[in-house]
């Protein structure tokens, strides 16, 4: 979404934030994995809190970030027992409402998965899809990477994320 220029001289005040997430793999078999909005029913979760989405987490610290509203911690941290097991989607959609309630609105994220597995390229459209229905039709684009075997992502002990986003000052 490009911000509106109200006068045609004045530009819009952007901001920008940055966020990261990371979480090793579960030992329990039976966790599931959700990754960018979307259930990977083939592969194991990791271990976390609310639902371990390590792309909706950096997403939220980006925009938490970006706005000036602290961080995942401060906002849904582990001491609330409201968000035990909340969805990434539904974290996206209350950190939205925060920002949007700050003065904010988004132009666009974007999110890069760090990791070996899964692999994102065949649901990539499916997951953007999911990430902007979340953040109420904002621009999200999503890529991944490995480390070619280096550190606990390319070791295949964990999953992380690096998001960026890009708000600006609602008149």
């Amino acid at each position: 979404m490009t911000p509106p220029i109200s006068d045609g001289v004045s530009a819009p005040a952007f901001r920008t934030g940055i966020g990261v997430d990371a979480h090793a793999f579960s030992l329990d078999r039976n966790r599931q994995m959700w990754l960018a909005g979307l259930h990977w029913p083939n592969e194991i979760g990791v271990e976390a809190h609310s639902d371990g989405d390590v792309v909706a987490h950096a997403i939220c610290d980006a925009l938490f970030a970006a706005a000036g509203l602290g961080d995942l911690g401060s906002n849904f941290g582990t001491d609330r027992p409201e968000y035990a097991s909340v969805s990434g989607a539904q974290l996206l959609a209350q950190t939205l409402k925060l920002i949007t309630t700050a003065g904010y609105a988004i132009s666009n994220v974007s999110v890069q998965v760090i990791g070996n597995r899964p692999k994102l390229g065949a649901r990539r459209n499916d997951a953007q899809a999911a990430l902007c229905a979340a953040l109420d039709g904002a621009d999200v684009s999503l890529s991944a990477t490995t480390t070619d075997g280096l550190g606990f992502t390319g070791e295949g002990k964990g999953l992380a994320a690096i998001a960026s986003a890009l708000i600006y000052k609602l008149s």
